[in-house]
């Protein structure tokens, strides 16, 4: 039976992460029962150490339910930290510079072309 979420105190928790907030598809989340510092970097962390739990993180976001749905929430927050939704805050920033720009083509107006005759 799954519990409701409590908010989590810890230092290491930062505010925002899944299991710190309420909502329809946080407690269907798999990282509910990981360690937040898998998800959220300590500070000076090397890189070699960095780059193994983010691929750790996302393993347990791989299998997770609710991944896209995490995901688009990071997205649209946006949220600044951490893995969520099977991405680094580096690979959210650039899906959020692609959107961007996607959205100012589709709001530039098409070229005239001349028809000779």
């Amino acid at each position: 039976m799954l519990q409701p979420i409590e908010p989590v105190t810890e230092p290491t928790t930062p505010p925002g992460h899944p299991r710190d907030l309420g909502g329809p598809w946080h407690s269907d989340a798999a990282c509910r029962s990981d360690e937040a510092g898998l998800f959220f970097a300590p500070s000076k962390e090397p890189t070699a150490a960095r780059l193994a739990r983010e691929e750790a993180a996302k393993r347990v976001c791989a299998r997770c339910p609710v991944m896209p749905e995490c995901r688009e929430h990071a997205l649209v927050q946006p949220e600044p930290y951490g893995v969520w939704g099977g991405m680094t805050a580096a690979e959210r920033r650039v899906v959020l510079a692609r959107r961007r720009r996607r959205e100012v083509e589709l709001q530039r107006p098409a070229p005239q072309i001349a028809v000779a005759g």
